[in-house]
């Protein structure tokens, strides 16, 4: 196990009915301004679940934060921030809301001249210095209620970036289960896939003697097999959704890999595909993680024979067909979910894919991903290219 340090300062408020805890959480004398995306909140009562709590409180709004927050938008974001001295931002929302927020908060303290800069010089926010936020976490995906990346992606440019900071922690994060009542299903699908690929990222890498870590992660990815069944049926279940929601908000809290080394590379690689496509995130994923795997499947093939004793139950065969077979249960897996692991299944226009992709990574100067930093831009390319 590597040395590591770890420190998660984000209080988290977890069950029915905490929303009316609001009040409690933010200073009385606060100006805040209440993010949020395209308006299902009105529909399925959280928004004026969260008036009320705030009632007494100056709250002023803005909506419209689509998915994969877009920059542009994000942009007019900070000028009303600016405009009406907001000193506390509340993210209303999924991961994008989040990711925006956490973007707005390093940026309306932030002295250079172009906000972009902050993600594509790969800013670090220290502590003190953005504007507290917190959240109310309207769908289970991407773990941002309890950590301090964010992603944003500028349209004009096709690209999508993401960096952080120990200053972009949300102050406390509300988790209703009962928000996943009201999803899409493709929503549902798509928060699953994108744990359990968060997951995937911190532990498909090799065996390490980090144990725990390792069974923590085991166990997330056996609840999201378990729980996903029930999450994705008519009826709602609410003990699902509870173990649903708290799955996806361990995978990317950060305590699952301290003493490791992780991969990411398959997230670098996915952002491209949304950057180009505007295919779901979750979706990107699981496109691209099958052909990393086999790609790099003489360095990976020790851990994902583990993860096919441990996860799945396989036990016979050798290191080699237990290392296929996982894949072949990962994609299965995704499947199961609608979600379809080629990039041809979301679009036509896939060819000169990974020549974009690989110009990308070499204009940014990203020389080696992954555990080991080897995977380079020509890498990226010979894996999208198998994705199609």
């Amino acid at each position: 196990m590597l040395n590591f340090e770890y420190k998660n300062p984000t209080k988290v408020i977890f069950g029915q009915g905490q929303i009316a805890k609001l009040s409690a959480e933010i200073p009385r004398n606060s100006k805040i301004l209440m993010l949020y995306g395209g308006g299902s909140i009105r529909n399925n009562g959280i928004y004026d679940e969260v008036k009320n709590a705030l009632d007494g409180f100056r709250v002023h709004e803005f909506g419209g934060i689509p998915a994969n927050p877009e920059y542009e938008v994000l942009v007019e974001a900070l000028a009303y921030i600016r405009e009406h001295q907001i000193d506390f931002l509340l993210a209303v929302g999924g991961g994008s809301v989040i990711d925006g927020t956490k973007f707005l908060a390093a940026a309306a303290l932030y002295n250079g001249a172009e906000p972009w800069d902050i993600l594509q010089k790969s800013i670090h926010t220290a502590e003190g210095e953005a504007l507290p936020f917190g959240t109310v976490l309207t769908i289970p995906a991407t773990g941002s209620e309890m950590n301090s990346g964010f992603v944003v992606s500028r349209r004009s440019t096709n690209e999508k970036l993401s960096t952080g900071g120990p200053g972009l922690f949300p102050q406390f994060s509300i988790l209703d289960p009962n928000v996943v009542r009201s999803l899409p299903k493709r929503q549902v699908a798509n928060g699953i896939a994108d744990a359990y690929a968060h997951v995937l990222e911190q532990y498909m890498t090799f065996p390490t003697t980090a144990t725990l870590q390792e069974r923590f992660m085991e166990s997330i990815f056996q609840t999201l097999q378990e729980v996903a069944p029930k999450v994705m049926a008519e009826e709602f279940d609410y003990d699902a959704a509870a173990n649903f929601m708290w799955s996806c908000t361990m995978a990317l809290n950060g305590l699952v890999s301290k003493g490791l080394l992780t991969d990411w590379a398959v997230h670098s690689m996915g952002h491209e595909l949304t950057a180009h496509f505007g295919i779901d995130h979750a979706r990107t994923l699981a496109i691209v993680a099958p052909s990393h795997y086999r790609y790099f499947f003489e360095n990976k093939k020790e851990k994902l024979a583990q993860y096919a004793e441990r996860v799945w139950n396989i036990t016979d065969g050798t290191v080699d067909e237990k290392a296929e077979k996982a894949i072949q249960k990962l994609v299965d897996f995704f499947q199961s979910l609608g979600i379809q692991t080629r990039l041809s299944d979301y679009t036509d226009a896939y060819a000169g894919t990974a020549e974009k992709v690989e110009k990308a990574f070499t204009d940014r100067n990203w020389k080696g991903l992954g555990e080991h930093k080897k995977l380079t831009p020509q890498d990226a390319a010979k894996i999208i290219e198998m994705s199609y």
